[in-house]
């Protein structure tokens, strides 16, 4: 950077990534979940499958949360360097994935509910026909997920790290993870188990007469999939709430604060949009350093998109900060 540019755009923010690829697989896997939905719904009322009429209703729910996620895509690109915001529309990423965080709950709850009244009162299922429209919507969610694998970097990480070390992991993930891809990542991954947990009920019941383990499977993916939806709405929630980061960015700024000699009086750390951080600095130094080597020193953080630094002179009678620069 510059010695003589502003530390931070203000007149046309945008701190927000550019995702191009993402929004274009998200479409794309919007228009095939929607055929498989229509499928899986229509077969499973037609068949009496419990199993693959809630994986049905859980896709359907993948096309809501993958409407939303291509519509925070096209808002943020429409918005991009927009005055208005102050930091830029990144936080609506965050935002639509607390909104799937809802859905997924809410397709969760009904497959429990749904589930339940079929184990106290069976249906009769037509296995053909459901297990040819379950081994469908099993591919559907293979190629969905085949496309928005790492289309964002680490949408991977979506579902596979819902463990109780969850700030480390919630720390790591803000800093670079897109939420809004990661819940329309989480959604396929959800519908591709519930297919596959439905394929081996309907052939358990075909071939082994056990019936019960349609619905049984229905509700136990019910109970898998609200445990994401909860990670997901507590991951995004702390993000749009402004949740003090930490991590190796904190860790960061506090060794260049070190490093260059001052003491950090106040940090705030926080996300602006996946991989995007803003900083407001408060700092006690000597009136001999020099404020642009902190600076030079702050501007090599990739992530520090937006950074408000408020150096304060120590008296050296005192050494108390007397004076802001």
């Amino acid at each position: 950077m510059p010695a003589d540019a502003p530390f931070c755009p203000v007149h046309h923010p945008d701190f927000i990534p550019h995702p191009d690829h993402a929004e274009q697989a998200v479409s794309r896997v919007l228009w095939l979940s929607a055929l498989a939905m229509v499928a899986e719904i229509v077969t499973g009322y037609l068949s009496g499958s419990m199993a693959l009429l809630a994986d049905g209703w859980h896709m359907g729910t993948h096309v809501a949360a993958m409407a939303i996620s291509a519509f925070a895509y096209t808002y943020m690109r429409a918005h991009r360097g927009s005055a208005r915001y102050s930091f830029g529309p990144g936080k609506v990423s965050y935002l639509a994935g607390y909104s799937s965080s809802l859905l997924l709950a809410g397709a969760a709850l009904f497959m429990i509910v749904e589930s339940a009244s079929r184990l106290r009162a069976p249906h009769a299922i037509h296995y053909d026909e459901a297990l040819l429209v379950a081994l469908v919507g099993l591919a559907v969610n293979l190629i969905s997920a085949w496309l928005l694998h790492d289309k964002g970097g680490h949408a991977h990480h979506g579902h596979a790290h819902g463990h109780d070390h969850a700030d480390d992991h919630a720390h790591h993930q803000g800093e670079h993870d897109d939420h809004n891809l990661r819940a329309a990542y989480l959604h396929v991954v959800a519908d591709a188990l519930t297919s596959i947990a439905a394929i081996g009920a309907l052939v358990a019941g075909k071939w082994a007469g056990l019936a019960w383990l349609d619905p049984l499977v229905a509700a136990l993916g019910g109970l898998l999939i609200l445990r994401w939806a909860w990670h997901l709405a507590r991951d995004s929630a702390t993000v749009l709430l402004d949740r003090q980061v930490e991590g190796s960015v904190f860790d960061a700024v506090l060794g260049h604060v070190d490093d260059w000699g001052g003491r950090p009086l106040d940090v705030h750390l926080w996300l602006l949009a996946p991989g995007r951080h803003a900083l407001a600095l408060t700092v006690a130094a000597s009136p001999l350093l020099d404020p642009e080597a902190l600076r030079a020193r702050l501007a090599g953080e990739k992530t520090l998109a937006h950074v408000t630094l408020d150096l304060r002179v120590i008296d050296d009678a005192s050494g108390a900060a007397q004076q802001s620069l």
